[in-house]
């Protein structure tokens, strides 16, 4: 499982090299002129206030490299709108092609039939995905500490705020934390799974937030499936949930949301 990551940031680079020809970055920068969406406010989408304590952010994921498929009934823009249904605060949209079985086209299509904000959940590793996240309908990106150097993070991060969206800054341990404060992130993702691994470690959250600036949204990622969970990370300070397998195992999602954040 080590060489993993190592494996889909290879296949997405060589993916990335033919898109390029196909549909040049002047293409993408054209269809831009034409896009209906703006950008969503994804920092008060994912702020804990007292009033909405426990912000939920809900993948629409069909498969992982390490549970295989995960939800044979799939139909994204479905499974967007009963998550907002059920009181999710943003979407998390898989569009890794090979190892995910995710689809860009899916932010387009769950864009038009819900409200809230959307994050592209990818392997970015290129400028050129930050304009197609634009284009496709993405208020936010997600930007893997452990796939970049601080060079690229920086000027990713750099580039994503110039295009008017927002990133979530994933990270699993103190080398990573560094980086992304470095790099300027607004939102910090602390991921439980080790990606190189797919180890967990739960109590990761409580370990790095004393280290995360104060002014910080923080998110917790991987490994929460009940709102006792939910209701201890937020008291180390998570703002936000990101959770996608536990919803795709479950037959009533708008049920399983709301059980998440409120308890049964």
């Amino acid at each position: 499982m080590a060489q993993i990551l190592d494996e889909i940031i290879k296949k997405t680079k060589e993916d990335l090299a033919k898109r390029k020809i196909d549909y040049p970055v002047e293409w993408l920068g054209r269809s831009l002129a034409y896009n209906p969406f703006v950008p969503k406010d994804v920092h008060k989408a994912l702020k804990a206030t007292s009033e909405n304590p426990y912000r939920i952010i809900a993948e629409v994921k069909k498969a992982s490299p390490s549970k295989g498929i995960i939800r044979e009934d799939f139909d994204p823009v479905l499974i967007a709108q009963a998550y907002e249904q059920g009181g999710a605060d943003s979407l998390s949209i898989l569009t890794e092609p090979h190892f995910f079985k995710g689809d860009k086209e899916y932010l387009g299509a769950i864009r038009r039939y819900t409200s809230i904000p959307l994050l592209r959940k990818d392997f970015i590793v290129d400028k050129y995905q930050l304009v197609e996240a634009l284009a496709y309908g993405a208020d936010y990106v997600l930007l893997i500490a452990t796939a970049l150097s601080r060079k690229e993070l920086k000027e990713l991060l750099g580039y994503t705020h110039h295009l008017g969206l927002e990133a979530l800054v994933e990270i699993h341990n103190k080398t990573d934390l560094v980086k992304a404060i470095f790099a300027g992130a607004n939102i910090i993702g602390i991921n439980h799974r080790n990606l190189e691994t797919f180890e967990m470690d739960m109590s990761l959250t409580q370990k790095l937030v004393p280290l995360i600036p104060n002014s910080k949204i923080i998110v917790a990622e991987s490994g929460i499936n009940t709102h006792e969970t939910v209701q201890e990370l937020s008291k180390v300070g998570a703002d936000a949930f990101l959770v996608g397998e536990h919803f795709m195992r479950q037959e009533d999602i708008v049920q399983a949301v709301k059980d998440l954040k409120q308890g049964k």
